[in-house]
């Protein structure tokens, strides 16, 4: 290591590099030509060559032997060494191959210094071992011995050694390399079997002048609130899941978040939308369960996360995005060809204010636009501007510097009204990747903190301002890796932080690009991604819908507030990649609202016949909604007003105004001209004549009674009447003939009965019959003595004696 000590500035000088590989030429070269003069040997005491000839032996077997053992580094602390430390570096080999290895020992390799971003870069890319590029062990370093190593075997190791036994002369940032040097029975001589790469920033001073580092830490979540709310009279709303749990209790996404964010130097960038969504759930909530709407169990959870945020929020800078996070790219590509597709971005834009302050009572700030990965076309920048923000969050991998240091982060876009806060790539998307292995997030945390420190020295003499964006959702793993990177960036040695507001206010480098990209270098990647026209065709549907409907409510707010905010977050970004995901949860919003709207329809009516010239038709309106509906008119049409008109027209309008949950019946007056079927058609109407609902169509039969059918009638009911009386007259005379008949019978009869007998109680008997069946027994049938003994068989009279003679004169008779 004694070379890497001499090495300053951007490491060995020409003639030292032309030294050495010429040292290696002159030594390798006889050692290469004896092996291949030489008959194949066997034994591996005499296969192993001198340790001087192994570099040059290992030059050719780099194609596959430096790959065949996996080396991992899963720790390195101190992350950022001063002078003093002592550096650790933990981890674990893995024998890939088919052969054991043998006689093993992990070494550590530090060197050279690297004086540009480009160069880590490029050593980061580079896997195998090369010993044109990779320096030598560290002398009289740490060594962990490995006797024997399987295959498919892993073994961890350890190796500590002093800052000041590194080599590290000046600040810069350092290849750090771990390797694996052994033999397989195929191959019995040393040689380097593996190497893994990391970089070691060594900076033991705090330089004059500190980059400004704006880390901004994102909390967003996909779209969980339907349109639908529950009928009470908090109006609950209802989720489509009850997902969002998972990231808010502990451990969770969201929960680490800001557990984690509360204690780094950071920007808040928040999508109101996941505030609202919480929020919603700490004050109650129902959750879909099929066909069912079941009551929500974490209250006391979001409760919880939001009291949390809140706190962790205090006094710092917080950008609220635009509500439900639209995607711009999206809007700009295909939404903005579909009419009033950009009044969902000036509605979420408005919102978002409102919502931050209301929920976490701080002032955020929203004139800030962010696009997905920071890429931008001219497209893309008017429309994020045309709701009002003024700065744009681009990325230098689309807003691209030709310049050979990195610039500050603000300037002005395009015609100079917009600013462009432009991030820097490789530190935005340095914890993209699978964070949770140890050796991945280890990687990630080294190679971000050595760029940083490379921005800072590429001109050490000048204070320039950096903003970080990374990815809007990142994994638990992934914000850990990230606090990790911030606080090894605590000492403050080459940075310093500072927030999103003062970064977009800081001073342009003159240098800097100001063009905006053309549209036909926007990544094919994220354009396969976006939101297609279609989407925003069926949210204009929706809106239209919503339109209509609004304006018959008596408590509009009630449904134009969830539907608004559910159409908003039918352009999140979060739907990128989840397209299937999305055109459910559009198509669920589309139906709830046609479910509504058929809330207030026409009840069906069946055929009706009129009599006469004129009669009233009631038609029905019933309305099945938890609230009153009003500035309706209802039509009725005459499909021939010749035969038939409705109010004296062949079409009339009367308003409608129905209650929660009832029906009223709109009458019309119809007047008949002709017999005959006429069609009639029935259509709601909003009062500026847009059509509510389906039409209802019915048929009215007209049978007018003209007045020779109703002379006729009258002289038919004549004719019974005088037969009637005709009937009754005779009756009546008849009647009066058989009474006088009747009482001459019976003078004639009482005269004949008193010479016979002479018995006064006979007469009597003869003139009271009506007494008859008394204790008194009457005479026995066919004779016999009046006075004779009474029978026990003679029957008793119980009713008087029947008569056959005509009812007498002033009887009642009923017909």
């Amino acid at each position: 290591m004694a070379e890497a000590a001499d090495i300053k500035g951007t490491g060995p000088s020409p003639a030292r590099r032309w030294l050495r590989r010429t040292l290696t030429v002159a030594v390798g070269a006889p050692l290469l030509t004896g092996l291949l003069q030489a008959p194949v040997v066997t034994s591996p005491a005499v296969a192993v060559p001198s340790a001087t000839a192994a570099p040059s032996v290992t030059t050719a077997e780099d194609a596959t032997g430096s790959k065949t053992v996996d080396v991992s580094i899963d720790t390195l602390t101190p992350n950022t060494p001063v002078e003093g430390d002592t550096v650790t570096v933990t981890g674990t080999v893995t024998n890939r191959g088919k052969k054991a290895v043998t006689d093993a020992s992990v070494e550590l390799r530090v060197g050279p210094r690297m004086d540009s971003r480009s160069e880590i870069e490029q050593a980061t890319k580079r896997t195998g071992y090369r010993d044109d590029s990779d320096p030598s062990p560290v002398q009289d370093g740490p060594t962990a011995k490995i006797p024997k190593l399987g295959a498919g075997l892993s073994s961890d190791f350890s190796l500590s050694v002093p800052v000041a036994d590194l080599g590290l002369d000046e600040a810069g940032v350092y290849q750090l390399g771990v390797s694996l040097t052994g033999q397989t029975s195929d191959r019995p001589y040393p040689r380097v079997l593996g190497i893994e790469r990391t970089f070691l920033p060594y900076q033991p001073e705090p330089t004059e002048k500190k980059t400004q580092l704006t880390y901004l830490w994102p909390l967003i979540a996909s779209a969980h609130v339907s349109a639908e709310t529950a009928t009470d009279d908090q109006r609950t709303p209802v989720f489509e899941d009850d997902a969002l749990v998972a990231e808010l209790r502990p451990g969770g996404r969201l929960d680490q978040m800001v557990s984690l964010g509360k204690n780094l130097p950071v920007t808040w960038v928040i999508d109101p939308d996941l505030l609202a969504t919480v929020d919603a759930m700490a004050n109650g909530y129902r959750v879909k369960d099929g066909s069912l709407h079941v009551p929500g169990a974490n209250e006391e959870l979001a409760e919880r996360w939001l009291d949390e945020l809140e706190k962790a929020v205090q006094g710092r800078k917080v950008v609220a995005l635009p509500f439900a996070d639209p995607d711009l790219a999206s809007l700009a590509h295909h939404g903005k060809d579909v009419p009033g597709s950009l009044g969902h971005l000036q509605s979420a834009t408005a919102l978002a204010g409102v919502t931050v302050e209301t929920v976490l009572h701080v002032q955020p700030s929203t004139d800030f636009a962010w696009p997905v990965d920071g890429a931008v076309d001219p497209s893309i920048v008017s429309v994020a501007t045309s709701a009002g923000a003024d700065k744009v969050i681009a990325r230098s991998d689309s807003v691209r510097d030709d310049l050979s240091y990195t610039p500050t982060a603000a300037r002005p876009l395009g015609n100079g009204s917009t600013t462009a806060v432009v991030s820097d790539a490789l530190l935005s998307t340095a914890f993209e990747g699978d964070m949770v292995r140890a050796e991945g997030s280890t990687l990630a945390v080294q190679k971000f903190l050595s760029q940083s420190l490379a921005i800072t020295l590429e001109q050490p003499e000048k204070q320039r301002s950096v903003v970080v964006a990374p990815q809007r959702m990142p994994t638990v793993a992934q914000a850990q890796t990230m606090a990790t990177a911030l606080r090894g960036l605590s000492g403050r040695r080459w940075s310093q932080p500072s927030d999103l507001v003062t970064a977009a206010t800081a001073e342009p480098d003159p240098n800097a690009s100001t063009a905006v990209p053309s549209g036909s270098r926007y990544p094919k990647k994220l354009r396969d991604q976006e939101l297609q026209v279609q989407a925003f065709r069926d949210m204009k549907t929706t809106r239209d819908e919503l339109n209509d409907f609004k304006v018959v409510l008596t408590f509009p707010d009630r449904v134009v507030t969830p539907f608004g905010n559910a159409i908003n977050r039918e352009t999140s970004t979060s739907w990128r990649g989840r397209t299937r995901a999305a055109a459910i949860y559009r198509g669920n919003v589309q139906d709830y609202l046609q479910r509504l709207t058929k809330g207030i329809q026409l009840v069906d009516k069946s055929d009706l016949t009129l009599s006469g010239r004129s009669a009233t038709i009631p038609v029905t309106v019933q309305n099945k909604l938890v609230q009153g509906v009003d500035h309706l008119v209802l039509r009725l049409v005459s499909n021939n007003g010749n035969r038939l008109k409705i109010n004296g027209e062949r079409a009339a309008e009367l308003p409608v105004k129905v209650g929660a949950g009832h029906s009223q019946s709109v009458k019309f007056d119809a007047t008949a001209a002709v017999n005959g079927q006429v069609p009639v058609t029935a259509q709601l109407y909003t009062e500026d004549g847009t059509p509510y609902g389906k039409p209802m169509s019915f048929t009215v039969k007209v049978s007018e009674i003209t007045p020779t059918v109703m002379l006729v009638i009258a002289g038919g009911v004549l004719l019974l009447v005088l037969a009637g009386v005709r009937m009754y007259t005779q009756r009546k005379r008849l009647a009066a003939q058989a009474a006088e008949a009747e009482a001459e019978a019976t003078e004639t009869e009482a005269t004949g009965s008193g010479e016979e007998s002479g018995s006064a109680e006979g007469a009597e008997k003869a003139e009271k019959p009506e007494e008859a069946g008394s204790a008194e027994p009457g005479p026995e049938p066919g004779g016999g003595d009046a006075d004779g003994p009474e029978q026990p068989s003679d029957p008793t009279p119980d009713t008087g004696p029947e008569s056959g003679d005509p009812s007498a004169t002033g009887e009642k008779v009923d017909r």
